[in-house]
């Protein structure tokens, strides 16, 4: 019966695939469960949810028997823009905001203990944030896009129609925990990694690919699949709890309708990422924490590799790539987005007013992985918030369920460079920048 409940949640946590979209640190949340949305991600040494799979496995020993299911709306406003491009004559300016601004984010998950010391679960968590739509039109180059002839109506990287991509991942992660000693935890969770992606508006770029136009130039959706591990260890000493995860790279499956623009023929790894974390109970009422993350992004070529590559010979707009050169498009060394990695620091505070409410709020202040070398890619991908903060709230309805709400608001950030003169050539200043807010609800059961 228990591994019968358990495959249930699996079923269901599939269902939730469709749904996931955008983030927040680069491309991860800055939190997964509700609870820990509520404490700006703060979550490695807490035990108070089900969301392990994401967090640290081994909280799940001390979970017991729950339920924990919501939903987020996300609202991530991007814009770009250029200025005084095509020598000054503004020939090649634009300002325009993404019109993808709403996302539905569900949450799932569910642990159950198998003998009093050990646990078995699932936590099922999206990550995304490359999701952008610049609509067709709403850029008219006053003098057209070079190469492409005359007065034509653009976007902003000179393609036709529309321009945009979208880029979500699911991951699915089974979770096996171990209470090996009154007060120390050990947990593993395999991660099933399933991710989507298309773009369009990019013909263009066609010319600096090491594949013809039909792998790179509105190809539509793509999928793949991928493995990796999270591993976890939880110990908890009179008032002060300490945890740490490390979760290897997911190894995806390349997209092959796309092997035309992501370096290594398509490759599209998720990348590591360790989170460290600390909870101290100062009264029986208030708890603090902290949590450090590390995200790996300079490890996955297609995310980190520089868009300004000398090994690829040729040029938007008229130049003729190098047969199969490994730095244009698609290539080994190819193009990127030039994310560096990234660290994040996190502070939350939580402080039990009654018996029915607890509070929570947080703040988290990390890296923006964009260089200012690199804009003109990454007005496709613009994830560039650097803080933010939350607050949120459990309202117990009963001994065995409750309520959990949380509100993050991501502060305005902006990053600014030229064009690249060999691959983009209309000169100017470009500028991308992006600010957010979510609002989530989820309830959870225990027996």
């Amino acid at each position: 019966m228990r591994m019968k409940k358990l495959a249930c949640s699996l079923i269901a946590a599939g269902c939730l695939m469709p749904m996931i979209a955008s983030a927040t640190n680069g491309y991860f949340s800055h939190g997964y469960g509700m609870k820990g949305k509520g404490r700006v991600g703060v979550s490695t040494a807490f035990t108070d949810d089900t969301f392990g799979g994401a967090n640290n496995p081994a909280q799940m020993a001390w979970v017991g028997q729950r339920l924990d299911a919501g939903i987020d709306w996300f609202r991530p406003i991007r814009e770009a823009n250029r200025v005084g491009s095509g020598g000054g004559t503004g020939a090649f300016d634009f300002n325009e905001e993404s019109d993808n601004e709403d996302f539905f984010i569900p949450e799932f998950g569910y642990n159950m203990m198998y003998s009093p010391t050990v646990s078995l679960g699932v936590t099922v968590y999206g990550n995304g944030g490359m999701n952008t739509t610049y609509e067709s039109g709403s850029s008219l180059f006053r003098g057209g896009c070079v190469g492409l002839g005359g007065s034509n109506p653009a976007n902003p990287l000179c393609g036709f129609g529309a321009l945009g991509v979208n880029l979500s991942q699911l991951i699915i992660a089974p979770t096996v925990a171990w209470k090996f000693h009154e007060n120390h935890s050990v947990g593993l969770s395999p991660l099933i990694g399933y991710q989507r992606f298309k773009s369009y508006g990019l013909q263009p770029f066609a010319q600096i690919s090491t594949y013809p136009p039909s792998v790179l130039a509105n190809p539509g959706t793509d999928d793949s699949w991928g493995f990796g591990v999270r591993l976890g260890w939880l110990g908890k000493f009179d008032r002060v709890s300490v945890g740490a995860s490390y979760a290897t790279k997911i190894y995806m499956d390349e997209f092959d309708k796309y092997k035309g623009l992501f370096a290594e023929q398509g490759d599209f790894d998720i990348p590591a990422n360790l989170n460290v974390g600390i909870k101290f109970d100062v009264t029986p009422e208030l708890t603090l924490g902290f949590d450090y993350q590390h995200i790996w992004y300079g490890d996955v070529d297609s995310i980190a590799n520089s868009s300004v590559s000398p090994l690829c010979g040729g040029q938007l707009f008229g130049g003729t790539p190098l047969p199969l050169a490994t730095g244009c498009l698609g290539g080994s060394q190819g193009i990127g987005f030039a994310w560096d990695d990234v660290d994040v620091f996190k502070f939350a505070v939580e402080y039990q007013l009654n018996p029915k409410w607890r509070l929570r709020g947080g703040y988290s202040t990390g890296d923006n992985p964009i260089p200012s070398t690199d804009v003109t890619f990454n007005i496709l991908a613009p994830g560039v918030i650097e803080e933010h903060i939350t607050v949120g709230f459990t309202y117990s309805l009963d001994a065995n369920s409750e309520i959990t709400a949380a509100y993050m608001h991501g502060f305005e950030n902006e990053v600014s460079g030229t064009p690249n003169p060999l691959y983009f050539p209309v000169g100017g200043l470009e500028t991308i920048k992006m600010h957010q807010d979510s609002l989530g609800i989820a309830y959870s059961k225990k027996w």
